[in-house]
């Protein structure tokens, strides 16, 4: 039986590619939107980069930042160059993680139950973070049954929330974190086999290669 699940484990390799293809065709639509709007609205960017986050070289880091989204997603949809181009949105997915993100905590949506909040596992622990995420979520969840109360009273509130219900922004340091895994991953696996322009110029060198040694 152990034999048989080996066997059965051992031919799913041949399909190993999928996973760093799913990483990509996730990830590219992302940095290429942000990076496409960043481009489109770079004077903001700058503004934003020198006055609301205080980096410096407001403008060569934000031409950096949109250049380096944009290309970089193009360049992981077609499987280009993928384990150099994962360093450089690696690095701003950490300078984002790190300037942006980084005073609100974790989530990026905040949870509004204590008891679904990850950080209930380690609020027991005396973890003192774990446990301002826990009173987070119980005055989130007041805030928020507050807000819809308001609506359902004074607005169109079945119209409002056709499309969605409402949730509570915390932009946190989860996304960020997310993709820059995603990137890791990709950084030491590549693009995969089949469905990436590294696989096939690699392919052909390994070919010239053979070729010239016969």
């Amino acid at each position: 039986m152990f034999h048989f699940a080996y066997k059965i484990l051992n031919w799913t390799r041949g399909l190993d590619f999928l996973a760093p293809l799913a990483f990509r065709l996730y990830l590219a639509p992302i940095f290429i939107v942000f990076g496409f709007n960043k481009i489109t609205h770079i004077d903001s960017i700058i503004q934003w980069f020198e006055h609301g986050l205080g980096l410096p070289m407001p403008t060569l880091m934000a031409y950096l930042a949109a250049y380096t989204e944009f290309l970089g997603g193009i360049a992981l949809l077609v499987g280009l160059a993928t384990r150099f181009v994962a360093i450089p949105l690696m690095i701003t997915m950490l300078v984002a993680a790190a300037t942006a993100h980084w005073s609100n905590g974790w989530f990026a949506i905040a949870p509004t139950d204590p008891s679904t909040n990850i950080a209930s596992l380690f609020a027991p622990l005396g973890v003192e973070a774990a446990q301002e995420s826990l009173n987070n979520s119980i005055e989130v969840g007041k805030r928020l049954k507050a807000a819809r109360g308001l609506l359902k009273e004074h607005g169109h509130y079945e119209w409002l929330t056709e499309t969605g219900g409402f949730t509570i922004l915390n932009n946190g340091i989860e996304f960020a974190v997310t993709y820059f895994i995603m990137l890791l991953s990709l950084f030491f696996v590549g693009a995969g086999r089949w469905l990436s322009i590294d696989f096939w110029i690699l392919r052909s060198q390994l070919q010239a290669k053979k070729a010239y040694i016969e």
